[in-house]
């Protein structure tokens, strides 16, 4: 692959990470009581736990996001 592939790759890959990790943002802010419920009885979890697992996904996530994702992009950027 060259760089000019490898880099649209992980162009469309970060972008597209970036959008679910905003709908999945928009959905728990929206939905959270109704989301928070079902998941609480379908994991036995209180909604302060559903809602701290929630954090804690959507930020891993993000992380793993910029890590593995823009990171590599703004590198075959700047080469």
């Amino acid at each position: 692959m060259t760089q000019d592939i490898l880099t649209t790759v992980f162009g469309w890959i970060t972008l597209l990470n970036f959008a679910i990790l905003g709908f999945s943002t928009i959905m728990i802010v929206v939905l959270k009581d109704r989301v928070a419920d079902i998941h609480g009885r379908l994991f036995d979890m209180s909604p302060a736990e559903v809602r701290k697992a929630y954090f804690t996904y959507l930020a891993n996530y993000k992380i793993l996001t910029l890590i593995f994702c823009l990171t590599p992009w703004l590198a075959l950027k700047l080469v």
